[in-house]
């Protein structure tokens, strides 16, 4: 009995020992404390840069300077002001409009700046910063004869040039109008092709239009005098689940805006006017 107990003894102590053990590690496990996964923000601040899709091709919101080559522009240069002051390099990535979403929509970019309209569709779609830029609609026709159109109902079954996915080649179909699109050519090419009657019309944003066709003295375009339609804003592209980069963003521009840095940006590339203004439009 004695023998039977003394084993009895030493099976407990030796399942006391065991619980312990089992308790301390445990207790081990529940200190540790699971890292949260990093977010795309967290990313972009690690890395120290954001990537930035632009076309490079757009005046004068996007394109290279004719002397040095350098890429400039209105939101190009927003944005590089933008890095600085969230202290992140920008990488710029030029693409086409199409392709500049897409890659914002899978993560392969993380914000387009493209003088991109804000509206509720793409809303949807994309997160949009705080409005940088407000416009309104024209059309650059040719000069002699206003490319035969009195108002946007006569552009039925002209040409009209342009992004076949931008808001404003979706008005010129409305109107019925021939659509003639490009893969991301520069404004000189559009611009040339209403001149010497390839195509008839574009429909595009005002500031932009009055840019390029004061760029371009030579051609025989000219902005309709009595052509004015959909006022718009624009604002930065980003993806819709990167809150955290998006809330940064609006922080930094709501500052830009307040000092007047975006004012003095705008008036640097569009002769004085500030873009950050709406206009007195309907």
């Amino acid at each position: 009995m004695k023998k039977l107990f003394s084993k009895q003894r030493i099976f407990m102590a030796s399942g006391a020992i065991s619980v312990l053990l089992l308790a301390a590690c445990g207790n081990s496990d529940s200190s540790e404390v699971a890292e949260e996964p990093k977010t795309a923000w967290d990313e972009i601040q690690e890395q120290g840069s954001m990537k930035v899709a632009t076309s490079g091709t757009l005046l004068a919101t996007s394109f290279h300077d004719a002397e040095t080559d350098e890429l400039t522009g209105f939101e190009v240069e927003v944005v590089r002001e933008l890095g600085k002051r969230l202290d992140l390099d920008i990488e710029f990535t030029e693409l086409g409009f199409d392709e500049m979403l897409t890659s914002v929509s899978t993560g392969q970019i993380d914000m387009a700046a493209n003088d991109i309209e804000i509206t509720e569709d793409r809303k949807d779609n994309f997160s949009f910063s705080t409005p940088i830029k407000y416009s309104y609609g024209t059309a650059v026709v040719r000069k002699d004869d206003l490319s035969g159109i009195k108002t946007l109902e006569d552009i039925k079954g002209k040409k009209a040039a342009g992004v076949s996915t931008s808001i404003y080649m979706e008005i010129a179909r409305s109107y019925g109008a021939e659509e003639v699109t490009y893969d991301n050519a520069s404004n000189e090419v559009y611009l040339r092709d209403v001149s010497i009657g390839r195509t008839d019309v574009i429909l595009n944003d005002y500031y932009l239009s009055t840019f390029g066709v004061a760029a371009f003295p030579e051609l025989n375009i000219t902005i309709h005098p009595d052509i004015k339609y959909s006022p718009s804003k624009v604002g930065l592209v980003m993806n819709k689940d990167n809150k955290e980069l998006a809330e940064n963003v609006d922080r930094v521009l709501k500052e830009m805006l307040d000092d007047g840095t975006i004012s003095e940006i705008s008036a640097e590339f569009f002769a004085g006017a500030d873009v950050s203004q709406k206009p007195d439009v309907e």
